[in-house]
């Protein structure tokens, strides 16, 4: 099973461990992050599909939140994140309850919530799918941001031919 799990360049796993290679290559290779201050994204191209999600944001910020991203995926969400979920988590469950009980009043009610439920488990798999190719594809497109910011920080302090 280990076997299969490392061969699969496809799997989540392989994907996860090539990002946060990227990102710890880039951690090493900038060595005075202040240098991407005020350097726009949108002169490289692997960096210039971000623009539209950071809303002229300079490569500082794109470094910050590669390291921030790893940080999440090696330690877990930070736990205020997670307290804000499971409130929200508590209220969406508390108002389903308050009118599952008002509309179990009538078995027929009762009966097509449950086909519901049913189906929502059919659907869980594709559900499943659908969010891992997702994941995968950020993965890809993040992988591929880390290598371009290390490339563009090498290429701007003149050492653009060293570690390729």
């Amino acid at each position: 099973m280990q076997d299969t799990l490392n061969q699969s360049t496809n799997s989540l796993f392989n994907a996860m461990t090539r990002f946060i290679g990227a990102v710890n290559n880039m951690d090493q290779t900038v060595m005075v992050p202040s240098l991407l201050r005020d350097v726009p994204l949108d002169e490289d191209r692997g960096l210039g599909s971000l623009k539209s999600d950071m809303e002229d944001g300079d490569m500082y910020g794109y470094y910050q939140l590669l390291k921030s991203i790893r940080q999440d995926m090696e330690l877990g969400v930070r736990c205020a994140s997670a307290e804000k979920r499971k409130e929200s988590m508590v209220l969406t469950r508390s108002s389903s309850s308050a009118s599952t009980a008002s509309s179990a009043s009538s078995v027929a009610s009762f009966s097509s919530e449950e086909e519901e439920e049913e189906e929502e488990d059919e659907d869980l798999h594709e559900q499943f799918q659908y969010h891992l190719t997702g994941l995968q594809g950020v993965l890809s497109k993040l992988t591929q941001s880390a290598v371009s910011l290390t490339t563009r920080y090498k290429k701007e302090i003149g050492i653009g031919g060293w570690g390729q």
